[in-house]
Order: structure tokens, then C-alpha cells, then sequence
């Protein structure tokens, strides 16, 4: 489990926005509501919040830091 700042990895970022199953995912109409992570996969969401919040994006803190 990482604590502190993650390192930012732009080539994951990419493929994240552009991959298949996302796109049939959104396009399909699959999605769960907001808040029913836990019900897909609670071993991730579990995962998930506490990631959350144990470490930090570099480039949400420079903007909140040139806002």
C-alpha cells in the first residue's frame, strides 16, 4: 500500500480514458450508480478508500496550490 505521493504515470492515464471496456461500459449503459462500488468488487473498494486516503495526486495539490 502506498502512503504519500503518487508518482504521476501518463502512459497509464491514457489508457485508462481510452480502453474498451470503458467505452462499452458508458456507451452500454452498464454502469452502477455512484456508491455501489461495494457491490461489484468489495475487495477493491475496500482497497480504493483506503488508497484514497493514505496518499495524495501531485497535480491536484498544484492546483489547489495555483487556484
Amino acid at each position: 500500500m502506498k502512503i504519500g505521493m503518487r508518482k504521476p504515470n501518463l502512459k497509464k492515464r491514457v489508457a485508462a480514458r481510452t480502453s474498451l471496456k470503458r467505452q462499452l461500459v458508458h456507451r452500454g449503459g452498464f454502469k452502477m450508480p455512484r456508491g455501489y462500488g461495494w457491490v461489484r468488487d468489495p475487495k477493491r473498494y475496500v482497497y480504493n478508500k483506503v488508497y484514497r486516503r493514505t496518499s495524495f495526486d501531485v497535480f491536484k495539490l498544484l492546483k489547489k496550490l495555483f487556484k
